[in-house]
């Protein structure tokens, strides 16, 4: 039972801890269906694996993805033991005891770190450290609590996530407001407008959906585009100051 999104890496972590099978959030599904694309990876490597629906509850905690959890996708595998979409997290479980196990081990993979001029693109904001103090961070995570936790303990410059569809409570931010009260500005890209778990993806591709107030005084404004604010906030360190409000 993960907190994380349902995409390719976080179901290859989970076939490598040797789960019997995995349900993760699904984070609003998302561009290219990315929130859930580890489902199809999961059952080409036998492995069973559901995602359950982003509004139902909370990202990042997989107690309250257990406790109120509704299920919105399971793979063949999956429904081979009965789990279905509407079913509650529990029950879906509890099916997924029957599912076959033990699984081949799956070949390495890791998630990418890369530049993109003078801003650093992460598959997940775990791979950024405190090399990354003071840059501009383009992360494939959703900006929950966890991954803000993450991006305060290195201080980046400008931290951009995935709103992961925003889902119950808005957990899918609510890391923002961690890095706001440690001074650090960070935006969160709508899910539909890039792939969630592609850090490139979220530079390139999305749009702001949500700005935390350090952002905002950086020039950050929700619908505006996540490569200019990142470009502008590493080349020039803001961009020119807008109408406040």
């Amino acid at each position: 039972m993960g907190g994380s999104h349902g995409a390719v890496y976080a179901a290859y972590l989970s076939a490598r801890a040797g789960a019997r099978a995995a349900i993760h959030n699904d984070t609003g599904i998302g561009r290219d269906e990315a929130g859930v694309s580890g489902l199809a990876w999961a059952e080409a490597h036998g492995m069973a694996m559901a995602a359950v629906l982003s509004s139902s509850a909370r990202i990042g905690d997989g107690d309250d993805m257990l406790r109120r959890g509704i299920i919105s996708r399971a793979n063949a595998i999956a429904q081979a033991c009965g789990v279905a979409p509407g079913q509650s997290t529990g029950e879906a479980v509890e099916r997924s005891k029957s599912a076959p196990w033990p699984h081949v081990e799956p070949a390495p993979m890791t998630e990418g770190r890369s530049i993109a001029g003078r801003v650093f693109c992460v598959d997940s904001i775990s791979l950024a450290d405190g090399r990354d103090r003071g840059r501009v961070v383009a992360s494939g995570s959703h900006g929950g609590v966890p991954a803000g936790e993450t991006a305060a303990a290195f201080a980046p410059k400008l931290a951009l996530f995935n709103d992961a569809g925003f889902g119950m409570e808005h957990a899918g931010v609510a890391g923002l407001a961690i890095l706001d009260r440690a001074g650090i500005a960070a935006a969160a890209v709508s899910t539909l407008s890039a792939r969630i778990g592609e850090g490139r993806s979220t530079l390139v591709d999305g749009f702001l959906s949500e700005v935390n107030q350090s952002a905002y005084r950086l020039g950050a404004r929700i619908g505006g585009s996540a490569l200019a604010l990142a470009l502008a906030v590493a080349e020039k360190g803001s961009l020119a100051s807008g109408p406040e409000g």
